[in-house]
C-alpha cells in the first residue's frame, strides 16, 4: 500500500499509510485518521517477537525482509531487518470497532551495535515518543501470560485508578530493549460529559463491543 513519512515540528517521524480499517469518515480535509500502527526499532528480533507476536497476538507476518530500503533513507542509512506484524482475527471489547486493526513493525539494524534505549537521556514526558498503549480486557489473564512468558508487569494500578471523569486499571511491562508497553482497562467514561452520562464497564462481558452510536456520541466531549 502507499506511505510516506513525515515529521511534526519537533523532529518526531511518522509516517502516514493508507488503510481501509475506518470508524467513521473525518471529514477532515487532511483524509488522515487515527494511529494504525506504530514501528518500533529492536536489537534482537527472535527475542522482541517473544513479545509481540506471541504474547500481545501479533500473529501473522505479513514480511520478514533484509536490505537497504529506499522509504527508510531520509531516516537512517545502513542495512535493516524489518519484519511487519497483524492480527488476523478482528480485536473484541468496547472500542474495538472505533481503535479498528493495527500493525507493529519491528525493525532491527544489522549494521550497528550502538543501539541507544529510548529513555536514555530522557524522561517520561519528555517530546517524542514514549510508550506504546492497548486498550484491553482481562487485566489478570494478560498479567499471567505476560509472566509466563517473562515480561512481568513492571507497574500495576490493581483496582479501579480514579482520574475524576474516567477511571480504570493501568499497568505497564517492558519490551528486550526496555521500551515501555502500557496496558489499560477501562472502567468508566464519560459518554457525553455535558448531560452527566457515564458508561461503567467494570462488570461488562468480555468482547462485547459498545454501540456504534454510543462511540460516536463521545464526540461531544472532544476539546475545540
Amino acid at each position: 500500500s502507499l506511505s510516506y513519512f513525515v515529521e511534526d515540528p519537533n523532529g518526531n517521524p511518522f509516517q502516514i499509510v493508507e488503510g481501509s480499517g475506518w470508524f467513521t469518515a473525518t471529514g477532515h480535509p487532511s483524509h488522515c485518521g487515527g494511529v494504525a500502527g506504530s514501528i518500533i526499532g529492536v536489537s534482537s528480533m527472535e527475542q522482541s517477537l517473544k513479545l509481540y507476536r506471541d504474547v500481545l497476538g501479533y500473529e501473522t507476518v505479513v514480511y520478514d525482509v533484509t536490505g537497504s530500503f529506499e522509504d527508510f533513507s531520509p531516516l537512517s542509512q545502513g542495512t535493516f531487518r524489518r519484519v511487519k506484524l497483524i492480527h488476523r482475527e478482528a480485536r473484541k471489547g468496547p472500542f474495538a470497532k472505533l481503535l479498528g486493526p493495527t500493525s507493529i513493525e519491528l525493525v532491527q539494524s544489522m549494521d550497528r551495535t550502538d543501539v541507544r534505549r529510548i529513555f536514555e537521556n530522557r524522561f517520561w514526558g519528555d517530546w517524542g515518543f514514549i510508550h506504546l498503549c492497548f486498550d484491553i480486557q482481562g487485566m489478570d489473564e494478560l498479567k499471567a501470560r505476560c509472566e509466563k512468558a517473562g515480561f512481568p508487569f513492571t507497574v500495576d494500578s490493581s483496582d479501579t485508578f480514579d482520574m475524576g471523569e474516567a477511571g480504570g486499571r493501568f499497568s505497564y511491562i517492558e519490551d528486550p530493549d526496555g521500551a515501555w508497553i502500557e496496558f489499560v482497562e477501562t472502567h468508566k467514561v464519560p459518554v457525553i460529559k455535558k448531560l452527566g452520562w457515564y458508561i461503567n464497564l467494570k462488570n461488562r462481558p468480555v468482547g462485547k463491543f459498545l454501540p456504534k452510536w454510543m462511540l460516536k456520541a463521545m464526540a461531544f466531549n472532544r476539546v475545540k
